[in-house]
């Protein structure tokens, strides 16, 4: 005995409508790459000021940042103190470490004449555009452009 299962049947309208969505979806989405339409662009900004920096975890807690080129520590940021420039920095550490990248490497902050702040890592490519975390946050690495060598840096309180 065989039963024959009846199946129910997709109007051919229906598949039509489809293939025809998919296939406007991908002609729209081709035209777009090729004519540039709704691509966002920014203009091209120089950079006024660069500084290349290394963050050192110290065992009691504290954050040394050195100005690479210089070889002098330029800030030693207290134990819980400057918790946005402590997640920067792991978030882009982790990305080192997933990487297999040395974690000595200098990161290079950039100023840009448009006033915009990044952060850069040239051995991940990774870069943080500083703004978007506020004025507050970003200010704290604006004063990295300003910080003199100090070998004998003391801890010191909050950057802000």
């Amino acid at each position: 005995m065989s039963e024959s299962v009846d199946r129910p049947q997709i109007p051919r309208g229906v598949l039509i409508g489809a293939g025809t969505l998919i296939v406007a979806s991908l002609l729209m989405a081709f035209g777009t790459r090729v004519s540039g339409i709704g691509v966002t662009r920014l203009a091209s900004v120089d950079a006024v000021a660069t500084r290349m920096l290394r963050f050192e975890d110290r065992t009691d807690g504290a954050v040394a940042v050195w100005d690479t080129e210089q070889n002098d520590v330029i800030e030693v940021l207290a134990p819980g103190t400057n918790g946005f420039v402590r997640g920067v920095m792991r978030g882009l550490a982790r990305d080192r470490k997933l990487l297999g990248v040395s974690h000595d490497a200098a990161f290079k902050l950039v100023r840009w004449a448009d006033g915009r702040m990044s952060l850069e890592d040239p051995t991940t490519g990774r870069a943080i555009s500083l703004e978007a975390f506020g004025s507050d946050n970003s200010k704290v690495f604006a004063e990295f452009f300003g910080a003199q060598p100090n070998r004998d840096a003391l801890i010191v309180g909050s950057l802000h």
